[in-house]
C-alpha cells in the first residue's frame, strides 16, 4: 500500500470518528430550550372567526395549534364592543376565559349574563346559543380538544349529555401554593384523566416557578403583565393579558408578577405544581 493511500485511509477513518463524536454529543447533551414556545399578545395574528360573515366576524388568533384540523387548539377571540351573534351550533365543544370586557353566552331566549375577566365557561357541542360582547376590548380566550372549528346554523342543532357550565373567579374554590399562588382546578375532561386544566393567581411580587411534569404545556396570560423567563436564559420576558408560553416534556418556567394580580390559564397532559423562589 502507497504512502499517499495510507494518508487518505487515515484521514477519512479520523472524519469517520469526528462525524461520529459530533452525532453523539448532539443526541447526549442537553438541547437547548427549543421546546418552550413564547407568544406575545402584540405578535398574535388575527383573522375571521367566520369568515362567512365578513366585516360582522369576530377576529381570532391562534395561540397553539390548528384551528383547522382535527387537533386541539387554543386561541384568542376579540369581539366589537355590543357585538351579538345569530344563534348557532358548533360541532365540538369549546371552553373559554373571558380576558377583557364583558361576554354573555347563552340560549337565545335567556336574559344577559355579562361574565368579567376570568371567567370560565364552556359550550358544549351540538347546542343552540348565543354570544355577545359588551365593553371597548373584548377578548376571550377559546380551547376545543379537536378541530376543526366551525359554526352551522341553528338548524343542524344535536343532543349531547353535556352541560354549560359557568364559573367565576369569586365562586371557584382556591388552594393555596406557594409564597401566596393560589390554584383553581377546572372542569377535566372524563375521556382523558392526564388532560388537567386549571386557573393559577400570582400575587403582586411573586417569583418562582411553574413546573410541568407531563407531556405538554400550555399556558395562556388573563390577567396583569407577569415576567416569563425561558430557561437558560437570564433575560425575562413581560407577558401581557393574551400572550402565551408553552412547553413539551417536563420543563420548569420561572415566573414573576411585577405588575398587578396576575392570573394565567393551565393546560397541561400530566401534572403542573407552582413553587416558590426559595
Amino acid at each position: 500500500m502507497t504512502r499517499n493511500r495510507i494518508l487518505i485511509l487515515t484521514g477519512i477513518f479520523v472524519l469517520a470518528i469526528a462525524v461520529f463524536a459530533v452525532s453523539t454529543m448532539m443526541d447526549t447533551e442537553p438541547q437547548a430550550p427549543g421546546s418552550v414556545r413564547v407568544l406575545l399578545a402584540a405578535d398574535v395574528e388575527w383573522q375571521a372567526l367566520n369568515p362567512l360573515r365578513g366585516d360582522k366576524s369576530p377576529k381570532a388568533g391562534t395561540l397553539w395549534g390548528d384551528r383547522g384540523k382535527p387537533v386541539p387548539c387554543g386561541f384568542l377571540v376579540k369581539f366589537i364592543d355590543g357585538f351579538s351573534s345569530p344563534p348557532h351550533i358548533h360541532p365540538v365543544t369549546y371552553r373559554g376565559v373571558v380576558i377583557s370586557g364583558m361576554v354573555h353566552n347563552d340560549v337565545p331566549e335567556a336574559k344577559e349574563v355579562w361574565l368579567p375577566s376570568g371567567t370560565f365557561w364552556t359550550q358544549p357541542a351540538g347546542k343552540v346559543h348565543i354570544t355577545s360582547a359588551w365593553g371597548t376590548e373584548n377578548v376571550a380566550y377559546i380551547e376545543i380538544e379537536k378541530g376543526p372549528y366551525l359554526v352551522h346554523p341553528a338548524k343542524d342543532a344535536f343532543a349531547t349529555t353535556e352541560t354549560p357550565v359557568k364559573m367565576e373567579p369569586a365562586a371557584m374554590t382556591w388552594a393555596d401554593a406557594a409564597d401566596g399562588a393560589k390554584i383553581a382546578k377546572l372542569p377535566g375532561n372524563p375521556q382523558d384523566q392526564k388532560l388537567r386544566r386549571a386557573l393559577v393567581k400570582l400575587p403582586l411580587g411573586f417569583k418562582g416557578a411553574l413546573r410541568s411534569n407531563g407531556a405538554t404545556l400550555h399556558v395562556a396570560v388573563i390577567q396583569g403583565r407577569p415576567e416569563h423567563h425561558v430557561p437558560d436564559h437570564t433575560k425575562a420576558t413581560p407577558l401581557d393579558a393574551g400572550s402565551y408560553f408553552g412547553s413539551e416534556g417536563a420543563v420548569t418556567h420561572r415566573v414573576s408578577c411585577e405588575e398587578g394580580k396576575c392570573l394565567l390559564y393551565v393546560r397541561t397532559m400530566g401534572s403542573f405544581e407552582v413553587t416558590g423562589e426559595g
